[in-house]
C-alpha cells in the first residue's frame, strides 16, 4: 500500500508514526510545503524566552531520522492539486521548480491552518508579524533584542497572543493586547481567573485593550507605527497578530466536502467525502465529549489523536475517533492554569445549561507555611444542573497543580457526576496536597447544591 501524508505538524507526524508502528513496510510519502519538517509552534515561547536555545530542536522529527525508518520525506514540496478519480496528487518542488504527479492508495490531509490576516488598511505594512511556524519564530527572536522596538501590540488574547505578550514584556517592551472579546483569555477561563491574570499582566507592563475592534494599521515609510481601534490608538513598533486561524483548504474546493468555514467534513473514522482520503488536525472538527457534538478545538493533542486513529483506519481497522474534552494549560508569569470542557463563559455559545462552584483554598494543610511551598489555589467545577454530570473545570495557582485537570477530563469522557467525584479516592500526603483533594471539595459542594 502507498500512503501519501500531506503536512508535517502534529496530525501528519502522528499519522506517519502510527503507520510505521503497525505496518512498517507501508510505502509512505510525507510532504511538507515549507523547508523544515515538523516544527512545533506550541514550543515557540520556550525558544523566544531562551529556555530552548536551538530553534531546529523544536520539532518532532528530522528528514534523516524518518528516512532511516523508510519514509520518503519531501520538504519544500507543495501538494497543489488532488485528483480523487485518478488517486493522484500534483507536486510542486519549490526548491527546483519541478512539478510531477504522484499516485496514492490512501491520502491523509494534515493541511492545518494559517494565521488570519485582518483585512484592514495597512495590513501589508512591515513589522506586522505572526506567531506561527519556524520562520516567524526566527524573526520574532530577533525583535526581542531589537533596541528600536519599544512598543508591541498583540492582536488577540488566546494562548498564542498571551504567550507573545509575555515574551515581549519580559524583554522589556511595553505591550498592549487588543481583543474584540470583553476579557483576556475569555475562551479558556471564567472571570474569577481572568481578573487575577489581567492584573498580573498589568503589573508586568501588559495593557489589556479589550472589547475593541481593529480599524487600521498606520505607518511611516512602510513600517507600522500605530494600531487604530474603534476606541483608541496604540503606538506600535511591532505588531504580533494572533487573531485566530483559517483552514488552509483553498486547494481542496471541489475535491472533498468543506463546510461554510472551509473546514474539511469528516466522519467518525476521519474519512472525508472520498473514502480513500482522510483528514486530521486544525482543518477539521472533533467530537466534544461534554456536548456530544462536533466542535472546533485546535489543539496539538487532538491532532495527534486524529493522526493515530487515521493511521489505524487506513490500514484496515475500524476505530472511531474518541470524544475529547478540550483540555489545555498555560503559564502567565507566576501563575499556572488549566481548563477543560465547558466554562460558564462558553456555555451559551455551546447551547449548554450549566451550574458551577468555585473553591479557593491552599494546596497543602494550613500548618505548612507559604515558604515551604503552600500557596493559594482556585478551582471551579462546572456541571449539569439537572443531573450533576461533570461538564468542565478550571484550576489556577502559583504552584503547578494543572495536572488535576486531567482527572476532570476523564470524568467528562466517562460521564461521571459530581456525586461520583465527591468521594473519589485521591492520595494525601501533606508535602503534596490536602486530606481532601480540591476536586473532592468542589464536587461535595456541587452535590450539596443539587440536593
Amino acid at each position: 500500500m502507498k500512503v501519501i501524508v500531506v503536512g508535517s505538524s502534529h496530525g501528519g507526524y502522528e499519522t506517519v508514526r502510527g503507520i510505521l508502528a503497525a505496518q512498517p513496510d507501508t510505502e509512505i510519502q510525507w510532504y511538507e510545503k515549507g523547508d523544515f519538517l515538523s516544527f512545533l509552534s506550541c514550543g515557540m515561547q520556550l525558544y523566544l524566552e531562551g529556555a530552548v536555545k536551538d530553534v531546529n530542536s523544536v520539532s518532532y522529527a528530522t528528514p534523516a531520522g524518518m528516512q532511516a525508518q523508510g519514509v520518503h520525506v519531501f520538504v519544500n514540496s507543495e501538494i497543489s492539486k488532488v485528483d480523487p478519480a485518478s488517486h493522484s496528487v500534483h507536486v510542486i518542488d519549490h526548491a527546483t521548480g519541478d512539478e510531477r504527479d504522484e499516485t496514492y492508495d490512501k491520502l491523509v490531509l494534515s493541511v492545518g491552518a494559517v494565521p488570519f490576516d485582518l483585512p484592514v488598511p495597512g495590513h501589508d505594512l512591515a513589522n506586522i508579524y505572526a506567531m506561527r511556524g519556524r520562520d516567524w519564530a526566527i524573526k520574532l527572536k530577533a525583535k526581542t533584542v531589537d533596541p528600536s522596538v519599544k512598543n508591541v501590540v498583540v492582536i488577540g488574547s488566546g494562548y498564542i497572543g498571551i504567550e507573545a505578550a509575555e515574551v515581549f514584556a519580559k524583554a522589556g517592551m511595553h505591550v498592549t493586547v487588543i481583543d474584540l472579546l470583553p476579557r483576556l483569555l475569555s475562551l479558556y477561563l471564567d472571570q474569577e481567573f481572568t481578573d487575577i491574570l489581567t492584573k498580573t499582566m498589568a503589573d508586568h507592563g501588559i495593557y489589556a485593550a479589550v472589547g475593541q475592534g481593529i480599524k487600521a494599521y498606520e505607518g511611516v515609510d512602510g513600517h507600522v507605527t500605530k494600531v487604530v481601534t474603534d476606541q483608541g490608538e496604540y503606538p506600535a513598533d511591532l505588531v504580533v497578530t494572533a487573531a485566530g486561524i483559517r483552514p488552509a483548504t483553498g486547494f481542496l474546493k471541489g475535491v472533498v466536502d468543506l463546510d461554510d468555514h472551509g473546514l474539511i467534513k469528516i466522519n467518525d473514522h476521519l474519512q472525508t467525502s472520498d473514502t480513500d482520503i482522510y483528514a486530521v488536525g486544525d482543518a477539521t472538527l472533533v467530537p466534544f465529549a461534554p456536548t456530544g457534538k462536533d466542535n472546533r478545538i485546535a489543539l496539538a493533542t487532538n491532532a495527534r489523536r486524529q493522526g493515530r486513529i487515521a493511521a489505524k483506519n487506513l490500514l484496515g481497522e475500524n476505530v472511531p475517533m474518541p470524544a475529547v474534552s478540550g483540555s489545555s494549560a498555560l503559564s502567565v508569569f507566576d501563575y499556572h492554569f488549566a481548563s477543560t470542557g465547558v466554562k460558564e463563559g462558553t456555555a451559551d455559545k455551546l447551547g449548554v445549561k450549566t451550574a458551577s462552584v468555585l473553591v479557593t483554598d491552599t494546596i497543602r494543610p494550613k500548618f505548612v507555611s507559604e515558604d515551604a511551598g503552600n500557596t493559594k489555589v482556585w478551582f471551579k467545577l462546572t456541571f449539569d444542573p439537572t443531573d450533576g454530570r461533570v461538564l468542565g473545570a478550571q484550576i489556577m495557582s502559583k504552584y503547578d497543580v494543572t495536572a488535576n485537570i486531567n482527572a476532570i477530563s476523564v470524568a467528562i469522557q466517562a460521564k461521571l457526576t459530581v456525586a461520583d467525584l465527591a468521594y473519589t479516592d485521591f492520595f494525601f500526603q501533606p508535602g503534596f496536597d490536602r486530606p481532601w483533594n480540591i476536586i473532592n471539595v468542589a464536587a461535595q459542594k456541587a452535590a450539596a447544591t443539587l440536593n
